[in-house]
């Protein structure tokens, strides 16, 4: 009976040497909504959307469903490896509405209510500033009656408008538009940046976004340097 006994604890302890130490969960948050690093830009204000051309008619953009800008990504470390826990890019779909302009464009990107602002320095390539969308339905007036374009041009309006008219870098930036404001709904992906050190940790770092036009030109927006290029290399 006492060889029996001592059979089984000592199977017992031989089973728990065998097992290995649970894995660890490592949650990693990365925001992909970009820092502006110009002294313009805001923190962005709740969205606010603004009309979508429709045919010849103009409408207000509906508040719709969209991906939130804020992922999680996890990853499972063995207790004392060493692993690549970079964070996958974010891709999906979203709503905005543009705008072109003599010397550059506007963005309104939805899930986060911001102003994309793309000055155009150079072929193909600008600076990329973000406002927050401020304008309120019902509050603020559409458009400037007394501001009157050249001909062929347009003042733009609501969201767009706003900001144009109440900020003269913009304005100077920019000019006159040239198109209508136009809503559509446009693929999405965000880029993180960052490293990940000797002992497996990410450290985040400034990615990059990208985003279509209307006529699916492909933008790439750097947060390293707050600019714009056309083409994702």
């Amino acid at each position: 009976m006492r060889v029996r006994v001592v059979a089984v604890v000592l199977f017992v302890l031989l089973v728990a040497s065998c097992q290995t130490a649970p894995p660890t969960m490592v949650v990693l948050v990365v925001t992909s909504t970009p820092e502006a690093t110009t002294a313009a830009s805001a923190t962005p204000a709740a969205p606010t959307p603004d009309s979508a051309i429709a045919g010849s008619s103009v409408t207000t953009s509906p508040a719709l469903p969209s991906p939130t800008p804020t992922i999680a990504v996890t990853a499972t470390l063995a207790p004392t490896a060493t692993v690549n826990v970079f964070p996958t890019p974010t891709i999906g779909e979203i709503q905005v509405a543009e705008q072109l302009f003599q010397n550059g464009r506007m963005f309104w990107v939805q899930p986060t209510g911001q102003l994309w602002v793309l000055a155009i320095t150079g072929e193909g390539r600008g600076t990329w500033t973000i406002y927050p969308d401020t304008f309120e339905d019902g509050v603020d007036p559409e458009v400037d009656p007394n501001l009157v374009p050249p001909d062929g041009l347009l003042q733009p309006a609501r969201g767009f408008g706003k900001l144009w008219r109440m900020n003269q870098r913009v304005r100077e930036q920019l000019g006159w538009a040239t198109t209508p404001e136009f809503g559509y709904f446009s693929g999405y992906e965000y880029h993180p940046g960052g490293t990940v050190n000797a002992q497996g940790v990410y450290e985040p770092g400034p990615g990059y976004h990208i985003l279509y036009s209307l006529y699916r030109e492909q933008f790439r927006f750097n947060e390293s340097d707050s600019t714009w290029q056309l083409g994702g290399g």
